[in-house]
């Protein structure tokens, strides 16, 4: 996506600004609520990694907007920007700094196993009570951060801008990061359904989206012809225009 943008330079137009606010939302609360509800070292590694390039892009997404002259954001989204980037740097640099256990080794799920190995529901603490429902949220705002860019799609008859490759890998990612949760052995002592009552949100974040990034996908294939000129192509013809 940031070739896209550098190469077609309409990142402002193409991509929604209520799809990356929410998409930063959601992986911003998926970074805590992973954190406070004791998830796997995954979920918090690549939650770390998805707020950065959350950041990243909507930096590059301002960017393009004061290149191309665009008029400024309105005060609500200024302060929801704003709030985002403060509580994700904030966020960072309170993990970075706090200790943590070992994450001990992956177990896969046995296929075979004693009818002893699951002794009863695992309880949640008060921590991961709070840092469940924080998940739960995240989820919510992953759901909805894709509604803005399926109806700005839908606007403007084209993807043009928008690179698949980032959904396509975001459908891979999420299909495996499912998986790989659903993978793991239980915590001894936990059951089977208890262990996916405790993942529910995350999974339901990274699962539910793909129904979502498929109507996006065949967005790309019915709009791929109606692409509108990259910057340098409309210069080009305004040039054109002038001389004659």
């Amino acid at each position: 996506q940031f070739y896209q943008a550098c190469r077609t330079g309409i990142m402002d137009q193409a991509l929604s600004i209520y799809f990356l606010l929410g998409w930063l939302g959601g992986d911003l609360l998926n970074l805590i609520g992973s954190f406070l509800a004791d998830q796997l070292p995954l979920q918090v590694y690549t939650a770390i990694y998805y707020v950065l390039s959350d950041l990243l892009m909507l930096s590059l997404y301002c960017y393009y907007r004061l290149k191309n002259g665009r008029r400024a954001f309105p005060a609500p989204i200024n302060a929801a920007f704003v709030f985002l980037s403060v509580g994700s740097l904030s966020s960072l640099s309170l993990l970075g700094s706090a200790s943590t256990e070992d994450p001990g080794t992956f177990k896969g799920r046995s296929l075979l196993s004693a009818p002893g190995d699951e002794l009863g529901p695992k309880p949640f603490s008060r921590t991961e009570i709070i840092g469940f429902t924080i998940g739960s949220i995240s989820s919510v705002l992953y759901l909805c951060s894709r509604v803005p860019q399926i109806c700005t799609n839908y606007k403007r008859k084209s993807t043009s801008g928008v690179s698949y490759c980032l959904f396509a890998l975001v459908m891979l990612g999420n299909s495996l990061y499912g998986l790989s949760v659903l993978l793991k052995n239980p915590e001894p002592g936990q059951g089977q359904g208890d262990y996916v009552l405790h993942h529910l949100p995350w999974l339901v974040g990274s699962l539910g989206v793909l129904a979502l990034d498929v109507v996006i996908s065949f967005q790309f294939l019915t709009y791929r012809k109606g692409r509108p000129a990259t910057l340098e192509e409309r210069g080009a013809l305004l040039g054109e225009q002038e001389e004659s």
